[in-house]
């Protein structure tokens, strides 16, 4: 063997040497656990017909489930026979719907993480995240008809379950993407006055929002449907205040607390309440940039819609626990 032969023999043991020992000691400092895990079906559409004589039911429904199983042998070995598959996980959703019909998003959710842990005694957590579709009823005449319904994006309706084995299932509703305006009784002044502000104290303006409300029950035994129509009715009745006079609001922040405090008084099956209500801005177009026209006075006013940027309000809202003496 010639020298440059044997110096390349030389350099290729010793970095394989010096390799091996990198890898042995990675092998020996990084160790990991798993934090979580989870893995299910998601946007499982479904609509469900109810026939009751001519009178009918829908419920449109997008459903996606997620496991947690209590090991990690398919992460870690490949060993796949304890995975319920996603697909079977989709077919268990049409299942459970024609067997049990669906009469709310929460109870078919429930349904759903009960049976996922009842049949499955290695299933340690289900998890089941429902929107459904905003279908009502058309009015024909003044009467709404039997079989014919109108598609209505007022508000999306949203709402999620998750049980882990032998605790109670922790539920949630939602009600978002709902745009409400009032175009008096609403100001905004008296804030921090400082080198930064260039803001004017506004008595009287536009107050414009999409409501975004999320709400935890503590208790399954609700009237899930009428909840969700409680907690909108509220709101609106907040927002708005009475019909003929309307409700005066001095900021954001209050209207939501007022809101939040009303749900937790009325609805004693709610625990907690998070509303979210961004401004959606309308500026009044400034006309004195056009000097050269005469525009006719009166109380019509113009304004220029904007969405970016807007400002940003939320809060979570609880039921203080009970002193104990």
């Amino acid at each position: 063997m010639c020298d440059s032969q044997r110096r390349s023999v030389c350099y290729l043991q010793a970095y394989q040497g010096s390799m091996s020992k990198h890898t042995m000691a990675s092998e020996s400092v990084i160790q990991t656990e798993f934090k979580f895990t989870g893995y299910g079906k998601n946007y499982v559409k479904l609509l469900y017909l109810r026939r009751d004589g001519d009178i009918h039911f829908v419920k449109e429904l997008e459903v996606s489930t997620e496991l947690t199983l209590n090991n990690v042998k398919d992460y870690t070995h490949g060993d796949n026979s304890d995975i319920i598959a996603t697909d079977s996980q989709k077919n268990t959703v049409y299942v459970m719907a024609k067997q049990h019909g669906v009469k709310s998003a929460e109870r078919f959710a429930l349904l759903l993480c009960e049976h996922f842990l009842r049949k499955y005694r290695h299933v340690t957590r289900a998890k089941v995240y429902i929107e459904e579709a905003p279908w009502k009823r058309m009015e024909i005449g003044g009467q709404q008809h039997v079989h014919a319904f109108l598609l209505s994006h007022e508000a999306k309706h949203v709402c999620e379950v998750e049980q882990y084995r032998d605790e109670r299932p922790t539920i949630w509703t939602a009600l978002s993407g709902m745009k409400v305006m009032k175009t008096t009784q609403s100001a905004f002044k008296n804030f921090v006055s400082d080198e930064f502000r260039t803001l004017p104290d506004a008595d009287d303006r536009l107050f414009c929002t999409i409501v975004q409300c999320k709400w935890w029950y503590n208790t399954s035994a609700v009237n899930f449907e009428r909840a969700w129509e409680g907690v909108k009715s509220i709101i609106l009745e907040i927002f708005a205040g009475p019909a003929d006079r309307g409700e005066y609001s001095p900021s954001v922040q209050n209207t939501l607390y007022l809101t939040a405090q009303k749900v937790l008084e009325k609805m004693p099956e709610v625990e907690k309440v998070y509303i979210n209500l961004p401004n959606v801005h309308y500026f009044g177009v400034d006309y004195n940039r056009f000097p050269k026209i005469d525009f006719v006075r009166n109380d019509d006013n113009v304004y220029m819609p904007t969405d970016k940027p807007s400002g940003n309000i939320n809060a979570t809202i609880a039921r203080k626990p009970k002193s104990r003496l």
